[in-house]
């Protein structure tokens, strides 16, 4: 196995690949170089001098500035290392489109076809309340209606509870209304109960106007206040949309049916060597099958974001794609916060140092495909093909964001390890073979291999397999461990 990496060829930094020792030679494009310090695995050698204000290059782009000279075979990082970045960017369209390179395969899965046209991936039956006081009555239901009801031919009973949809005004109160209804609209529900309390201002008559269409075989609405007893009236409800959802079965459904949102979170050093680019294969290989993937975390595209402008299908989606970069910065600097107050302390003590470090490792879970469309907060997807989503870097709100706006699945990349799930599937991919020894119980499938001589071709492969069995109906280990959470977007006041 190799000691380090050199991302690109114009790199002058390497990325260690094992905790190295001080005095080892390491030999970079036939140079030998000295190790002047210990370097722990996933952050960055100097392998020539880099004089004080000169770029640090690293894939292939610059990820910040030296603040002092650097000699080769130092340590690279944030206490000689500053980002680049400030205010914000003016942009010019400069389009650079890359062929497609995989090819169309007649790859299905087993999913359920909804009335809608939409396709599931699990059915399941859900609670969702309008407003966040209901919650613990919602879990009296479940608990009734279990055992009245010895519940066959449903994956999952759950309520998503939140604790918005009361005391909120303007956007606030829309994105709560909005994210609410998108997930009663989810196809990976056979069956919804809205459950609201009767007096909170994210009304049941309102909600239900909100919602346009729906399917009214597989969603109910109950208010609390206006029945003598709720759980009873509850677990009667749910009776009726089990019997509804119960006979759903599996069919074969092509590829091209997948949504997959894309999401990294608790990154390393070897985030954007392993197991990043590997959803960026993925990512261009299902959109290559006529299938659909969203990248979000707009604060951890600054840096990179010109990357994605050069991707826009058209001027159009390129003109969006500057308003989704620029009205986040300018939300930011609305609240007098940092625009560049990024990478997190675990990100820094896996290696990395700027937020441009961060973004150039964080969007190659986008592949290299064309950018179709750019979704606002909310929005669900349209287009089949490579979609950015405006959403933050908070794992939790993202993940949320991401299946909301559609998505079946969610695939999360780590090099840090975190066990949560949203309302789908979140399947944990490792960066490095060590968290996912550490944390069988949190990571589903190990990309660190990629650093351990198994190539991205046959990993690939396995990957592929691996997401078509779960969009089938395997478990991933949020599931196993009943972690599913919904974050909500909030920005404004709480009354």
């Amino acid at each position: 196995m190799k000691k380090v990496i050199k991302i690109n060829k114009i790199d002058n930094v390497v990325v260690a690949l094992e905790d190295l020792k001080k005095g080892e030679v390491i030999e970079v494009d036939g140079e030998k170089v000295e190790l002047l310090e210990d370097i722990n695995r996933g952050h960055k050698i100097a392998i020539k001098n880099i004089a004080s204000g000169d770029n640090v290059i690293k894939y292939g782009f610059p990820i910040g500035h030296s603040t002092r000279d650097i000699k080769a075979g130092e340590f690279v990082h944030t206490h000689n290392v500053k980002t680049n970045l400030e205010g914000i960017g003016e942009y010019v369209f400069n389009q650079r489109l890359s062929e497609a390179h995989y090819e169309w395969s007649n790859l299905t899965f087993k999913g359920y076809k909804r009335e809608d046209g939409k396709v599931g991936i699990r059915n399941e039956l859900w609670i969702v309340p309008t407003v966040g006081c209901v919650n613990g009555m919602a879990e009296k239901i479940i608990e009734r209606f279990k055992k009245e009801v010895n519940p066959e031919g449903v994956d999952n009973i759950e309520v998503f509870k939140h604790n918005y949809g009361c005391s909120q005004l303007g956007e606030d109160h829309i994105n709560t209304r909005t994210i609410l209804g998108n997930v009663v609209k989810h196809p990976n529900a056979g069956g919804v109960l809205v459950f609201g309390l009767g007096c909170e201002n994210n009304t049941m008559k309102e909600f239900k106007e909100s919602l346009g269409e729906f399917n009214q075989k597989r969603v109910r609405f109950l208010v609390a206040q206006e029945v003598q007893d709720e759980i009873e009236e509850g677990v009667k409800l749910l009776k009726e949309l089990y019997s509804n959802m119960k006979e759903d079965k599996r069919e074969y459904v092509p590829l091209s049916e997948l949504k997959v949102g894309l999401k990294c979170g608790g990154s390393d050093g070897l985030s954007g060597i392993t197991a990043n680019p590997l959803l960026g294969e993925f990512s261009d290989f299902l959109i290559a099958q006529g299938g659909t993937t969203v990248l979000t975390e707009v604060p951890e595209m600054f840096g990179a974001e010109t990357i994605l402008m050069n991707r826009a299908e058209n001027e159009e989606i390129f003109n969006k794609i500057v308003h989704l970069i620029n009205d986040f910065k300018e939300y930011f600097m609305k609240f007098d916060q940092p625009v560049y107050e990024n990478p997190s302390p675990g990100n820094k003590a896996g290696g990395i140092t700027t937020l441009e470090d961060k973004s150039l490792g964080c969007t190659q879970k986008a592949g290299s495909a064309r950018v179709v469309d750019v979704l606002k907060y909310g929005e669900t997807l349209k287009v089949k093909g490579l979609n950015l989503l405006s959403a933050p870097g908070n794992d939790l709100v993202a993940a949320s964001a991401l299946a909301s706006a559609g998505c079946q699945m969610v695939l999360f990349t780590t090099g840090r390890g975190t066990p949560f799930g949203s309302f789908v599937p979140t399947m944990k991919i490792s960066t490095n073979s060590q968290i996912y020894k550490l944390k069988p119980h949190w990571i589903d499938f190990n990309a660190g291999r990629l650093i351990e001589d198994v190539s991205m071709e046959d990993l690939l492969k396995e990957f592929i397999d691996y997401v078509i069995k779960v969009a089938s109906g395997e478990l991933v280990n949020n599931e196993k461990n009943n972690f599913r959470e919904l974050a909500i977007f909030k920005t404004g006041v709480t009354l």
